[in-house]
């Protein structure tokens, strides 16, 4: 007891009178961060190993679609799913979607992602303990200011994926308005070439790689999607969600309604990749008007002090003098 007394004394006078719960805060954390990577690495019991093999020939088609979906999961991000992924089937397929509009199409990509906000949310608070321990050079803190010190890196380091993932999901977007009419003229020269919608998008996966990656990503998931013998509707409806983006939404809906109806599939893209082409210029031409009205704060910081200093100045100047004369 005297020896805990002594410790107790010892972080009050160091750290203040939170300097005990302090030290047992750092010290949960380290244990979590050690026993983390033991439990990640952790081996597999050899007699569930052989249980599994036991069972392996008994299972069922159902059991067996669930190891096609579940299979190229990390196994280490498995032991922790009930933690990395939400219990809310619409919570989950929300963050599922926002990943793949942001261009992360692996299958254990929500558990990083909390992954990643778990992990630099501890961080944070590692570094704001640091902060009040370390680096604070004896300064004394009230419980408010300890308390914001150690909460507000960690709320920053939780809210970094976030941040980049929302900032991801608008650079794609940008990147997918940018290439949609060029792949459009693609298709449609495809179309009129004699291949059939399914074709024409497989080469256009390929040939739009190198300039425009991102559309051409979400064209080569359509295209293995046909290949699976998922429906034509739903594979260009799912299209248009995972990209967010009106025009090819719309896109969609044309090509949906012109299968439906048995229209020319040439003719309806011929239409609508005019269409994309004006309203490309349209963004154009929109961008540079705004740049005058964007250009004119920045104009007027830049050139009226200047001015103010030439043409007010030697007349301060001269009312200084004549005022220190009069004196």
């Amino acid at each position: 007891m005297e020896f805990l007394t002594q410790i107790n004394d010892m972080l009050t006078e160091n750290l203040g009178e939170f300097g005990p719960l302090i030290a047992v805060g750092a010290l949960g954390v380290i244990m979590i961060l050690v026993a983390v990577p033991l439990m990640l690495n952790q081996p597999e019991d050899p007699l569930k190993k052989l249980q599994r093999s036991n069972a392996a020939p008994k299972k069922s088609k159902k059991d067996k679609k669930e190891q096609l979906r579940t299979s190229g999961r990390n196994e280490q991000l498995e032991k922790f799913a009930t933690f990395l992924e939400p219990k809310n089937e619409e919570e989950f397929s929300a963050v599922q979607l926002k990943l793949r509009q942001a261009g992360y199409q692996s299958k254990d990509a929500v558990r990083f992602f909390h992954f990643a906000q778990f992990a630099l949310g501890i961080t944070g608070i590692i570094i704001g303990v640091l902060l009040v321990t370390v680096f604070s050079n004896g300064q004394e803190f009230t419980s408010q200011q300890m308390i914001i010190r150690v909460l507000v890196p960690g709320a920053v380091g939780y809210y970094i994926p976030k941040y980049w993932i929302t900032r991801r999901v608008e650079a794609r977007k940008e990147a997918i308005i940018a290439g949609f009419p060029d792949t459009l003229d693609l298709m449609l020269v495809c179309v009129e070439a004699g291949q059939s919608l399914d074709q024409a998008i497989v080469r256009v996966a390929a040939e739009m790689r190198a300039s425009y990656p991102d559309i051409a990503q979400e064209f080569e998931v359509v295209a293995y999607e046909m290949k699976a013998g998922k429906e034509k509707d739903t594979v260009l409806r799912d299209f248009g969600t995972r990209c967010g983006v009106q025009d090819v939404s719309s896109f969609v809906t044309v090509m949906i309604q012109s299968a439906t109806f048995g229209t020319s599939i040439a003719e309806a893209l011929r239409v609508y990749a005019g269409e994309m082409r004006d309203k490309r210029v349209m963004r154009a031409e929109e961008a540079a008007n705004k740049l005058p009205t964007k250009m004119t704060l920045a104009t007027m910081m830049l050139t009226v002090p200047p001015l103010l200093v030439i043409l007010v100045g030697p007349s301060a100047k001269g009312i200084m003098e004549f005022g220190n004369r009069g004196q």
